[in-house]
């Protein structure tokens, strides 16, 4: 017997208590992902979820928050200077690495401090 991976589902971010409303404005504003609602008896927890483009992230509240400093989910993305410069302009700098080849990549942070990176492949 065997098993495959087919595809990642989700990723679970973390924010403060209180704190969906920040990751509304960061994932749904300045990022355009679509809002999923919560089956209800997650929602009673708190929190929001959010898909786009092929990948979907969770944003779940916990007390005592601390932002990670190195983990962080990698999203391929097609048009990288055109989302560098929507996070610029929303106040979310970024912050290039060369140092992944074959391809060009940045990292950013959410509202509440979690790292993303974002990586585009170079062609030819």
């Amino acid at each position: 017997m065997t098993f495959t991976f087919e595809d990642l589902h989700h990723v679970q971010l973390l924010c403060p208590p209180g704190g969906e409303g920040e990751a509304r404005a960061f994932y749904a504003g300045v990022l355009g992902m679509t809002e999923l609602a919560k089956p209800p008896v997650l929602a009673a927890r708190g929190g929001c979820w959010f898909r786009g483009g092929g990948w979907e992230v969770h944003v779940s509240p916990v007390p005592g928050f601390v932002p990670e400093r190195k983990a962080h989910p990698g999203v391929l993305v097609h048009g990288l200077d055109l989302l560098a410069a929507r996070l610029e302009a929303a106040g979310h700098p970024v912050e290039w690495d060369p140092h992944f080849p074959g391809h060009r990549r940045l990292y950013a942070h959410d509202a509440h401090g979690n790292r993303l990176e974002f990586l585009e492949e170079i062609k030819g």
